[in-house]
């Protein structure tokens, strides 16, 4: 690449030859100019001159990677690049890609380094966190901003990708990890064994998919599979899950979970779709509403809740068939998750397709929260990681009252409260997996639901915190779509989806306690 000095740069200063410099890079604007998007008036005073402080502070690195091919002139003698917000290269035999950040907080203490060790992990995690990320830059972030903003909702090849690098598979756990090693064309990512696989891979594997920064693309690439697959995992018959499960794992078929309805959210017992038995037995005809029903509109099953056809409630895999249509729902994020209101109007279901005991689905209902929940925490906490990294990185950059805002006591402060609640709660997070990796499933379900309702609620409570902080410290940059402040933007739009998704911050507040006083010794007094 040329090499220039600044004194070089200097003679070209005027509107028909541009110059400037940002990090030690030359580049020629003269053409750019007239299409800069803010016009030329705010390029021009810099002409001939350095622009790197004023740059960072309306730029993100991207913008350089944007027109570097076509704008970047050379180099400054001499002289290396000292900002950026690249990260940190990945180990030996991985794509070149960065995958690290070295920005406080913004990843787990296990991986930071710098001395910090985990109880909880090991090479493999380590290993499977690196391949996972590379998977992820590979086959789904090179489309996600594009996608988040058009709504295009994920691919069948997408869905085949992550299906065949382990991705989805990585996302249902422990209990479906027996099925994949008989199925050949699925490999985890760093070629972990199923056996080996346990909870915090999977934690590892939701906290990805948070990390990515765009909420509705996240959860069209999963939302409704993560809580729709593991009730026909668990409950259908063998014939049934033999053959519908490796096709889900694979990303050859999609699923969402079909509980909530317009007049019932957290009240599932208040459900109204309902189902009757045909005159033979042979089929349920269900007819009803299911509303904001996650990656609906592409699914081909449906994992469908009903009244009836006795004095229960009923758990159904539906496909996609004659009258069962779906219809796209406008919500806070973008149309790309696949939010739908499906519709079901005398649709036929073979009597084979029921999931646990007649009028006793309520079960299969509630044996899936613990898990729902619990991954929804890991993933929202690493939404709030993006935002603190984010936060951290303008604070340090950022010159307000000629000054960085990090020199500022009231933003210190800010972050302080950020950094605590996300840290603590991820804590309590990490000794909840160790619980999972520890105890039967039995007992999972006996002592586990209180404490995870309690986490989620801790969690998307921390959310709401990092949120308004983080907007307060961006400014206008965190209502704006484009920009440095992207990332911002999108938390603060969609956080509360976490807060509502899975069981509202009240109802599990209220469950956490009422589970607790369940182990309330009698005889206690002050």
């Amino acid at each position: 690449m040329a090499e220039f000095t600044l004194e070089d740069v200097s003679k070209h200063s005027t509107p028909e030859d541009c110059w400037l410099v940002i990090d030690n890079t030359v580049w020629d604007l003269t053409k750019f100019l007239n299409v800069h998007p803010g016009g030329r008036g705010i390029l021009l005073p810099y002409a001939g001159k350095d622009a790197t402080e004023v740059f960072y502070s309306l730029h993100n690195a991207a913008v350089l990677d944007k027109y570097r091919s076509k704008l970047c002139k050379g180099v400054i003698a001499g002289a290396a690049q000292q900002f950026n917000q690249k990260q940190s290269p990945p180990a030996e035999g991985l794509p070149s890609l960065e995958y690290k950040t070295d920005v406080p907080f913004a990843e787990p203490s296990w991986i930071r380094g710098g001395g910090w060790k985990s109880p909880y992990h090991n090479e493999s995690h380590i290993a499977y966190r690196h391949a996972l990320r590379a998977l992820i830059h590979e086959h789904i972030a090179p489309t996600m901003a594009e996608d988040e903003d058009t709504g295009t909702v994920p691919s069948l090849e997408t869905y085949q990708a992550m299906g065949r690098g382990g991705l989805l598979a990585s996302r249902i756990g422990v209990s479906c990890m027996p099925m994949v090693a008989e199925i050949k064309d699925i490999k985890l990512p760093s070629g972990l064994p199923p056996k080996k696989f346990d909870f915090f891979h999977e934690q590892i594997a939701h906290e990805e998919m948070g990390l990515c920064g765009y909420p509705g693309v996240v959860d069209g690439l999963g939302a409704g599979f993560c809580i729709g697959l593991p009730p026909i995992l668990h409950f259908s018959k063998p014939d049934i899950r033999d053959v519908k499960v490796p096709e889900v794992l694979r990303g050859d078929k999609r699923v969402c979970l079909a509980i909530s309805e317009p007049a019932a959210g957290s009240d599932v017992a208040g459900i109204t779709t309902y189902c009757t038995k045909s005159p033979d037995g042979s089929h349920f005809i269900v007819n009803g509403v299911k509303k904001w029903i996650t990656n609906g509109v592409f699914a081909d099953y449906f994992v469908t809740a009903c009244k009836g056809p006795g004095m229960g409630m009923s758990l159904l895999l539906i496909e996609r068939s004659e009258g069962l249509s779906t219809k796209a729902i406008k919500t806070s994020y973008s149309p790309a998750a696949g939010t739908a209101l499906v519709m079901y109007d005398n649709v036929k279901v073979p009597a084979t397709n029921l999931l646990g005991e007649e009028n006793l689905g309520f079960k299969c209902v509630m044996a899936n929260f613990n898990h729902e929940r619990w991954f929804i925490a890991a993933q929202v906490l690493s939404g709030c990681r993006l935002i603190i990294k984010d936060c951290m990185t303008w604070c340090n950059q950022r010159k307000a009252f000629g000054k960085p805002l990090i020199q500022q006591p009231v933003i210190r402060q800010k972050l302080a409260r950020m950094v605590g609640a996300v840290e603590s709660s991820y804590s309590w997070l990490e000794s909840i997996t160790h619980q999972m990796n520890t105890m039967t499933y039995k007992e999972q379900n006996l002592r586990l639901g209180g404490p995870i309702a309690l986490l989620k609620y801790q969690v998307t409570r921390s959310a709401t915190l990092v949120s308004d902080e983080g907007v307060q410290i961006f400014g206008g940059r965190a209502i704006t779509k484009t920009g440095m402040g992207g990332n911002i933007e999108r938390f603060q739009r969609t956080f509360k989806f976490g807060a509502i998704l899975g069981g509202s911050e009240e109802i599990m507040a209220d469950l956490g306690i009422r589970q607790a006083f369940r182990d309330m010794p009698a005889h206690a007094r002050l």
